[in-house]
């Protein structure tokens, strides 16, 4: 559990995966309760009731009426609404396909405070959150009892959850969690789940770069309240921590040398999160609205024309409206979005190839050279 007070006097220490103590849900998943509820149910509940309404709306009442039994049931397996959002926020997170990889030279490491990567967290990664930067293996399997993957085991340190365990697998011990299992296919992975997972291990790290970055993206559109939720909280949820591990793996393949890493990571993630982001917004209005996407944008910009202050601004820019390209809204998007995470990697090569005129550059085993972009599809 998480206190409100100590989100307030400890913002940098308060998470739902970092608490101290056991929460309520791990007794009551141990004695019968009426509700015949259990967190699982809950957290997807709650992620569903978030992508329809919102998160302004959201409430544990309308939670509680939802699932058809009192607020106070719901108390029984989360002890405050923060609590139920940050397990939704990485619940959220589980559904990115992620490639499974190995750091350069077959190194497998984990997130326990001895590993190489402990203390590497950064805030600034992911809009505000802990992004692409922490480190942890694939979720485990579900502790004694659980179904939900989140790690509340009956045991010390069971389950995939934060990977460290008290009785409800979310405490300080030191424990680290365990990698799913995967079995390797023709085109790429299959995780724990038996979903298959792209690209290949193999793959140049461009192309890897392109599919994180979309699999991110996609997230945000479909999931709207993720966004704010990602700077709200710490984010070190076993799936996010797992999408970090991700991400950093592939960009060690780059050639970077060990200081310029970060900076990349931030550069595009931080851009893929900001597209993303109005990206999913701009959607959601236009639902909202009852509107497609073309007319939604055709009335806007109408409305733009007829006031004078603001058609002398978007005048000025509209050469460079027209050489967008595209017949619909959908397609503009698509081609910025692509020209400009390009332009992206495009800067990650050059800085490679700087660095390695320099004698900077980093030794990496796979897809790696400054070899020029090359546009997915």
């Amino acid at each position: 559990m998480v206190r409100p007070a100590d989100r307030s006097r400890r913002p940098g220490r308060s998470s739902v995966w970092l608490a101290d103590g056991s929460p309520r849900g791990a007794s009551a998943r141990r004695s019968a309760h009426p509700s015949g509820l259990d967190r699982d149910v809950i957290i997807r509940t709650t992620v569903e009731l978030l992508d329809a309404e919102g998160l302004a709306k959201f409430s544990m009442r309308r939670l509680a009426a939802e699932l058809n039994v009192t607020a106070m049931s719901v108390y029984w397996y989360v002890d405050t609404k923060d609590d139920l959002l940050e397990l939704a926020l990485d619940r959220a997170f589980g559904e990115l396909r992620l490639p499974e990889l190995s750091l350069p030279g077959g190194e497998a490491r984990g997130r326990g405070p001895g590993s190489p990567l402990a203390g590497t967290f950064d805030a600034g990664t992911f809009g505000g959150a802990v992004g692409p930067v922490g480190a942890v293996a694939a979720p485990g399997e579900p502790g004694p009892g659980d179904e939900d993957g989140y790690g509340y085991g009956n045991e010390p340190g069971a389950g995939a959850g934060a990977g460290v365990g008290n009785s409800d697998g979310i405490g300080n011990d030191a424990t680290a969690p365990q990698p799913a299992t995967a079995t390797q296919t023709a085109t790429g992975t299959e995780n724990a789940t038996g979903t298959a997972t792209a690209p290949h291990p193999d793959a140049d790290w461009r192309d890897m770069l392109r599919s994180l970055a979309r699999e991110l993206r996609n997230l945000l559109v479909r999931h709207p309240w993720i966004s704010p939720l990602a700077g709200t909280f710490l984010n070190v949820g076993p799936h996010s921590l797992n999408f970090s591990l991700t991400a950093q793996r592939i960009i060690r393949r780059t050639g970077l040398a060990a200081h310029e890493q970060m900076g990349a990571l931030s550069a595009v993630f931080q851009f893929v999160y900001g597209f993303g982001t109005i990206e999913g917004q701009f959607l959601q209005r236009c639902r909202e609205a009852g509107m497609s996407q073309d007319a939604y944008f055709q009335e806007a910009m109408s409305a733009v024309a007829m006031s004078p202050a603001v058609a002398q601004t978007v005048g000025e820019a509209s050469d460079l409206m027209a050489a967008r390209g595209g017949d619909t809204v959908e397609e503009m998007r698509e081609r910025e979005y692509a020209f400009a995470l390009e332009l992206l990697i495009a800067g990650i090569e050059t800085m490679v190839a700087r660095g390695a005129e320099a004698g900077t550059s980093t030794s990496t085993t796979t897809g790696t050279g400054t070899a020029p972009s090359r546009p997915a599809g």
